[in-house]
């Protein structure tokens, strides 16, 4: 079992920066990839970035490339997504997930953060 605990969304105006923290604990996680996804109201979860428990190996989903960047701290358990040059569209319940490969479907998710980013 892994557990994931979110932290850092909030409310940011358009052009203004966050970082998404996630905790991640149990036995197994450095079995894990961790990343993140996303759901905007009435649309469905869509993938972000994930990354490789040593890191040497991210993968980014095409709104993340050039604005967000995903990285780990395997001492703190603990991966990060920094969103700079938000929009409204960014708006979502940003979710952290364990997966057992970058390109694999998750095994397991956080409750989620909700980033607001107002125009």
């Amino acid at each position: 079992q892994v557990q994931l605990v979110e932290s850092g969304g909030g409310l940011v105006q358009a052009g203004g920066s966050l970082r998404l923290s996630c905790v991640a604990s149990g036995r197994t996680v450095s079995n894990y990839a961790l990343g993140w996804f996303r759901q905007a109201r009435g649309k469905e979860r869509e993938f972000v970035a994930a990354i490789s428990w040593s890191g040497g190996s991210t993968y980014d989903s095409d709104s993340a490339k050039g604005r967000f960047t995903i990285s780990r701290d395997n001492a703190k358990n603990t991966v990060y997504l920094q969103m700079n040059s938000l929009k409204p569209e960014d708006t979502a319940v940003y979710y952290c997930t364990a997966a057992l490969g970058v390109r694999l479907r998750p095994s397991y998710w956080g409750q989620g953060t909700q980033v607001t980013v107002s125009s």
